[in-house]
């Protein structure tokens, strides 16, 4: 994995302070193309070859210029297929390069990736940039004054970026009624970020921006499933997400989808798994903190796995407070960042380069209960399924006075983010779930992910949002993933893997891994003095509401203070 940077205009010292910016995001080589009308830069995290045969950016066949972050997940099959890509090195760069070459933009269409991208015509003077079609792999950018800026991370645009330090209200408001900006405009105004699946092009001689592709995977026909080739489809789809020559830790929640990851993944390397502990574990009638962490070891212990139980306390949620905010940049609401910042940081001092993640498997496989909901709630339409979403998705969401209100905000997603195409009137569940993977799976997760991996060098993969799982999945109707209960959920991986994974995982209730940050601070106050000093430095304790929201709040109070924004 890698990091990509550039602007319209010769200006190399810009760049080079970008990569500087982000050298975390590929330690193993860095370096600048330019010429007259545009300067690329690119950090590199070698994945698949030696760093000297991997260098970017990369000139083409035909003297186009490409800067790249990402995997093709399906290079051998693309390999088998192009009899006439002659490949000189292992590097999936040089197939994108060739592919862009032969068939233009729409090869995007072709390759099974996570993706971001820059693809720079000299003779055209016309640019590309493009985003995967789940939205795994960042990309941010602005035009000023006709100049287009764009690279993997927000910071390296802030200075440049004459409003940057200013809130944008659309992203706030989104935030302020779900928890998450799922707007193409990120929390710095005037910074925008390319969508899920999303292509633009920019022209030099004009100085226009338009979308050309929006490559969304979804399914939609309604099909009955076998067990036998929903486990085929799996097994090749995990196959093909350990490419590569770096090793390779898998996060082992004890839940379904970490565990099918690695029940296929035991087949063709030995697993080093990885789990959260969380010690003092509090009293909570409704939840079992380390009930994962049990099953993960036993697991572990079963299957030989070479298993490390990540422990995770007050003093460590303090400790990564901070470098979790810098390293994520836009806030998100969720209480357990610090937990999960500190997990990839052990990951990488064990020596893993590339993580494997069982996120996207709830949102194409019916894992929550909120489907159980949307199954009785009958959306009449697109946009009841849209409102319906952006409301219920938090019981406790910020509640702050906005200009922009409710209704304004789900026309600018439906205009945006959330296209009619997602709608499916005769599977209204689908329609529903297909909003989870472009918001939340985008904007939570993947981002998450990636930001917290990449502060430590290492690679992120999402085996369930390859387009080879997505469509499989969400070409099967909700009925056969669901009934109308909750035990229910999931019907379809508990039909295909019984017999193969134990039952009391099958049959396990869905727990996540939570960071009881309220309950510490409610039954273990000694051990919470360092979360509290954090939370005096950034605003007072009385400040703060005294439940879930207390930490969600906290982050975004204290990523105003970190970035420097003016919030009024």
């Amino acid at each position: 994995m890698c990091g990509i940077y550039g602007i319209t205009e010769k200006n190399k010292k810009w760049v080079k302070s970008y990569i500087d910016k982000c050298h975390y995001r590929g330690p193993d080589m860095n370096q600048i193309y330019m010429d007259d009308h545009i300067t690329l830069g690119h950090n590199l995290l070698s994945i698949t070859d030696v760093p000297s045969l991997g260098t970017q950016p990369w000139k083409t066949p035909k003297g186009n210029i490409l800067v790249y972050n990402g995997e093709i997940f399906n290079y051998h099959e693309l390999c088998k297929k192009f009899k006439n890509f002659m490949p000189k090195t292992k590097c999936d760069t040089e197939l994108l390069a060739w592919g862009l070459d032969e068939f233009g933009i729409e090869f995007v269409n072709q390759i099974d990736s996570q993706h971001a991208f820059a693809f720079w015509l000299p003779n055209k003077k016309i640019i590309f940039l493009s985003r995967d079609h789940a939205g795994i792999k960042p990309l941010y950018y602005s035009i000023i004054n006709g100049t287009l800026v764009f690279g993997s991370e927000a910071r390296g645009l802030l200075d440049i970026v004459p409003t940057s330090r200013n809130i944008d209200l659309s992203a706030l408001s989104c935030w302020n009624i779900c928890g998450l900006n799922v707007t193409s405009n990120s929390f710095f105004k005037g910074i925008k970020k390319l969508m899920s699946g999303e292509t633009l092009k920019f022209e030099i001689k004009t100085k226009k921006l338009k979308q050309v592709n929006r490559d969304i995977i979804l399914g939609g026909k309604g099909l009955n499933f076998s067990p036998e080739e929903f486990r085929e489809t799996f097994d090749k789809t995990i196959q093909e997400s350990l490419i590569g020559t770096r090793p390779i830790g898998v996060f082992l929640s004890g839940g379904l989808d970490s565990t099918m990851i690695s029940f296929h993944a035991n087949k063709y390397l030995k697993q080093n798994t990885f789990t959260n502990h969380i010690v003092p574990c509090p009293l909570d009638p409704n939840e079992d903190y380390n009930s994962d962490s049990f099953e993960a070891k036993k697991l572990a212990q079963s299957e030989n796995y070479n298993h490390t139980m990540v422990v995770h306390s007050p003093k460590l949620y303090a400790k990564y407070w901070k470098k979790t905010i810098e390293a994520l940049e836009e806030p998100i609401y969720n209480p357990s960042l610090p937990m999960y910042a500190h997990m990839n940081h052990v990951m990488s001092k064990h020596g893993m380069v590339v993580t494997l993640a069982g996120d996207m498997g709830d949102e194409i496989l019916c894992g929550y209960p909120s489907y159980v909901i949307a199954k009785e709630q009958a959306f009449k339409n697109h946009r009841d399924c849209v409102l319906f979403w952006l409301t219920k998705r938090l019981a406790r969401p910020p509640s702050l006075k906005m200009k922009i209100n409710l209704d304004e905000i789900v026309d600018i997603l439906i205009d945006t983010v959330f296209p009619d195409v997602l709608w499916d009137e005769d599977d209204p569940v689908s329609s529903y779930m297909r909003l989870d993977q472009q918001g939340i799976c985008s904007e939570d997760y993947f981002r998450r992910n990636d930001r917290l991996g990449m502060y430590y060098s290492m690679e992120g993969r999402f085996p369930f949002a390859s387009k080879k799982m997505i469509n499989y999945c969400m070409n099967v109707h909700s009925n056969y993933k669901m009934e109308n209960t909750l035990e229910s959920l999931k019907g379809m991986v508990r039909k295909s893997y019984k017999g193969f994974l134990p039952d009391r995982i099958i049959n396990k209730s869905k727990t996540g891994w939570t960071a009881p940050i309220n309950l510490w601070r409610s039954q273990f106050k000694k051990d919470c003095k360092e979360i509290d000093k954090i939370a005096n430095e950034f605003t007072s304790l009385d400040k703060l509401p005294n439940d879930k929201r207390w930490a969600p709040i906290l982050h975004f109070i204290s990523w105003t203070q970190i970035f420097k924004i003016n919030f009024i």
